[in-house]
């Protein structure tokens, strides 16, 4: 006989087959991973290992990196590499090609309990088939708003298309994540169903105020007293970089002893250099290293409109930096006004450079928002972050049992 899903059997099946303390098996399709320096790889790491310190076994399929690019495939962590080609301007990241009968005998052999879809590119796509065609559960990552991307890449024309592929790969999984409310409330109302908020999290412990070095500072030839602003992320078109100029450009009209520091690579940085040589170019940087740029600086200047969430922001904040930003994605949620930041209006080009130049020539302000800014992320730590990304898999598959049994009858 056939039984709804509220059926009391389903449910005490669905709680047997999958308890709260039962390892799952999760295949997490990825084309970004570490050593790979961006906010996805680096989050999703954050996100694996949560998983493996909880007891559940992840197979992470990505793209091969390099020739010499070796699998780990012992202990809870086991990577399958899959064929990938560079991505056009962005040679350090690679783009995986479709694998869908290579991941539908790998799943036939090794059944995860749910499979995990971070990016949406070929690989992605290819595991999305994969998955349903052996009726597994799917979760996806909303990470990269890749349809805002095309009006800084001169295909705009571009922008309704990717925009109806990227609902129509997500709305075929049981779920969405998605980092912020804000962004929720935006794929809803584009017509995504299923959108759930996992937020991120920051490492206070790396990234502190207590790592300024005046040692560095010295290095970059700034005195005690002047300004450093400072910009950390990918250099390329979609970060609004000529506002950030334009801004910088403000402020030194008022305080010619202030300072541009650019920490990152990317496609626009070899030109952004020649336009501005006597701006400071640290390149990539990682781990204490960052940190410590972080820290030796004083004002977070970020101007991009096409983040999900935006890490740099709550690694600034960890630092002790105020940061001014447009009131969306990350910075909406995270900054108030005057106690650890500045917003203003998205698109708001004219009062973007006003607020920056109010934190720039305003010490007292400043001051105060460098001391409100640490205290604001402090509760976003990693490990309740990855508790509930744990619990929304765990959720999916119960979800994706109980409409199995009652498709089919129950028992």
């Amino acid at each position: 006989m056939r039984r709804d899903d509220s059926s009391p059997d389903i449910a005490f099946t669905v709680e047997r087959l999958h308890a709260a303390d039962e390892a799952l098996r999760i295949a997490v399709v990825t084309e970004t991973w570490p050593p790979e320096v961006n906010g996805v790889a680096m989050s999703l790491k954050r996100m694996v290992d949560g998983l493996l310190t909880r007891g559940h076994r992840v197979q992470l399929i990505r793209p091969r990196q390099h020739a010499a690019d070796a699998p780990q495939r012992d202990g809870p962590l086991r990577e399958v590499l899959a064929r990938g080609v560079p991505i056009p301007k962005y040679g350090s990241l690679r783009v995986g090609l479709p694998a869908k009968q290579k991941l539908a005998r790998l799943w036939t052999l090794e059944r995860p309990d749910l499979v995990h879809l971070v990016t949406e590119g070929p690989l992605g796509w290819s595991a999305m088939a994969a998955a349903r065609k052996l009726k597994l559960p799917v979760t996806s990552d909303f990470r990269t708003n890749f349809d805002a991307y095309s009006t800084h890449y001169g295909i705009r024309w571009l922008k309704r298309p990717i925009a109806a592929y990227l609902r129509r790969f997500h709305n075929l999984g049981h779920a969405t994540f998605v980092p912020t409310r804000a962004l929720q409330e935006q794929l809803i109302d584009c017509g995504y169903r299923n959108v759930e908020v996992v937020s991120r999290g920051v490492d206070t412990t790396l990234f502190s105020p207590g790592r300024r070095s005046q040692e560095l500072r010295s290095a970059w030839g700034v005195a005690p007293d002047d300004l450093v602003v400072a910009f950390v992320s990918r250099i390329a078109p979609e970060k609004n970089l000529d506002l950030v100029v334009r801004a910088f450009e403000a402020v030194r009209g008022t305080r010619p002893n202030t300072r541009m520091l650019w920490v990152g690579d990317g496609p626009a940085r070899e030109q952004l250099a020649r336009q501005h040589p006597d701006h400071l170019f640290a390149g990539m940087r990682s781990g204490e290293d960052l940190a410590t740029h972080y820290a030796s600086a004083d004002l977070f200047v970020f101007g991009s409109l096409t983040e999900t969430f935006g890490n740099v922001l709550t690694e600034a904040l960890a630092s002790g930096l105020p940061v001014v930003s447009y009131a969306q994605a990350a910075a909406a949620e995270l900054i108030e006004s005057g106690r650890n930041g500045l917003l203003a209006a998205p698109g708001d080009e004219a009062a973007f450079v006003a607020q920056v130049m109010r934190a720039a020539t305003d010490d007292a302000l400043r001051t105060r928002m460098a001391a409100g800014a640490r205290a604001s992320v402090e509760r976003l730590d990693w490990a309740s972050v990855a508790d509930t990304f744990a619990h929304r898999l765990r959720d999916a598959v119960g979800s994706a049992e109980a409409l199995r049994l009652a498709r089919d009858g129950g028992f």
